[in-house]
């Protein structure tokens, strides 16, 4: 009977645990489908930024981007790591600080630091990296503002040359069963010149005309307004994919983990009903032989 009461306490132990589980995947669906509905409200406008930029930048004459384009020898390298402030996510978290390790030996011999956002990446990657900040408090209150002082952080910082690159890596949201680690070059940007075409000198004084658009007031104003615009976005979209990768990934992991609770609970509970069996049917026999041994 000991034996039955060990699997009934752990059929009780699986039964909680099926029921915890269950609510976390309920809770992560519900934050899972506003965190999607904001990343997917905000890609068209990031990439609209984006595209706008480069066209712009395309019809101007010299150098675009300034201190932003600055091409200098890497010799600090500082990479963003963005994870979560919770675990219980599956591989989401790790597959980040993976891909941060690898990163780091791309550079042998270059000061590789770590820009943490995100409490389980800090505490991991402090073990083995320098970690110079951890900013998991953005995730308390997501806005565009928050982040926003983030990107600034990093922007003095690559200006200031505390850093020659600066890297993001992150997942990206595809679904809720599918996140993409990406790592993106945050700074220096990528030559926004797509395609230099000669457009004469451009008067501040006066609108410029260009296709169907007329500028005020000027071209190469509004560019250098918009890269550290389009920085910010950049960094506030991949924080906005992460949060609703996590998401997917939590509600995915819990799903899977009460599918194997429940699987382990019926195994536990046919295994109880052979073992009770068992015994009752020893019990039949110790009645029966008792009776034939009276009986003789």
């Amino acid at each position: 009977m000991a034996n039955l009461k060990e699997i009934r306490n752990r059929i009780t132990s699986v039964s909680s645990t099926m029921q915890i589980t269950s609510a976390m995947k309920m809770v992560s669906a519900a934050k899972l489908k506003k965190a999607q509905d904001a990343i997917t409200a905000m890609r068209p406008y990031s990439e609209k930024l984006t595209e706008l930029l480069q066209n712009l930048s395309s019809t101007l004459d010299g150098e675009v981007g300034g201190d932003f384009t600055k091409q200098r020898e890497v010799k600090k390298v500082l990479l963003v790591a963005i994870t979560s402030n919770r675990g219980l996510c599956g591989a989401f978290n790790t597959n980040v600080i993976k891909q941060v390790k690898v990163l780091i030996d791309l550079y042998p011999g270059k000061q590789v630091d770590v820009f943490a956002i995100g409490k389980k990446g800090n505490d991991i990657l402090t073990k083995t990296s320098t970690v110079i900040e951890n900013k998991s408090a953005v995730y308390d209150n997501l806005t565009f503002d928050n982040v926003a002082e983030i990107a600034q952080t990093l922007t003095d910082k690559f200006i200031a040359a505390d850093y020659d690159k600066i890297e993001v890596v992150y997942n990206q949201f595809k679904n809720a069963a599918t996140q993409i680690v990406q790592v993106e070059q945050f700074l220096p940007l990528a030559s926004i010149k797509t395609d230099t075409q000669a457009n004469g000198e451009l008067s501040e004084a006066k609108p410029v005309m260009t296709g169907d658009y007329i500028f005020e007031p000027s071209k190469e104003e509004i560019v250098e307004t918009l890269i550290p615009k389009m920085l910010k976005t950049q960094l506030y979209k991949s924080i906005r994919d992460s949060f609703a990768s996590e998401h997917g990934a939590r509600m995915t992991a819990m799903h899977k983990a009460t599918d194997n609770a429940t699987d382990l609970r019926n195994q536990l509970k046919l295994t109880y009903n052979k073992a009770r069996q068992a015994a009752i049917t020893n019990e039949i026999l110790e009645i029966v032989g008792g009776a034939e041994a009276l009986k003789g």
